[in-house]
């Protein structure tokens, strides 16, 4: 296997996950294309990544109610997704200032500085800042 392409997101709406991802998140946007569905409805195409990465995600507009009722539960409320940052000073303020929801406050882990944070559609994230460096 070569790498994870895609991870998709249901989303109530394409032009606001896209407008969460790509303003709020400093995303790219790689795609928004027309498409269909399996039976011939149409939809979009649309994935978004993190600057420089090569994993993007698909963002997926609800098709019906079990994909409605699935919005912003996917991984049943727990974190599934997990947006590391160089800076997590930067991105943290930059995400308060857009009005992202915290679910606390910033802590330190072993794993680096962390705050759990809801996506466009409700989805709990972790923002990781860097790793801490071994003191020698």
């Amino acid at each position: 296997m070569d790498h994870l392409e895609l991870v998709s997101i249901i989303v109530h709406d394409y032009d606001a996950a896209i407008d969460f991802y790509v303003r709020v998140l400093d995303f790219e946007l790689v795609e928004d294309s027309p498409s269909l569905t399996n039976d011939g409805r149409p939809k979009r195409w649309v994935v978004v990544r993190p600057k420089g990465a090569r994993t993007g995600i698909l963002l997926a507009q609800a098709d019906g109610e079990r994909q409605t009722a699935m919005v912003g539960s996917q991984m049943g409320g727990r974190v599934g997704f997990f947006l590391r940052v160089a800076d997590f000073d930067a991105a943290y303020q930059r995400m308060l200032a857009a009005d992202v929801k915290f679910r606390g406050e910033p802590r330190d882990e072993a794993y680096g500085r962390v705050v759990v944070f809801s996506d466009v559609a409700g989805n709990p994230w972790d923002l990781l800042g860097p790793r801490p460096t071994a003191s020698a």
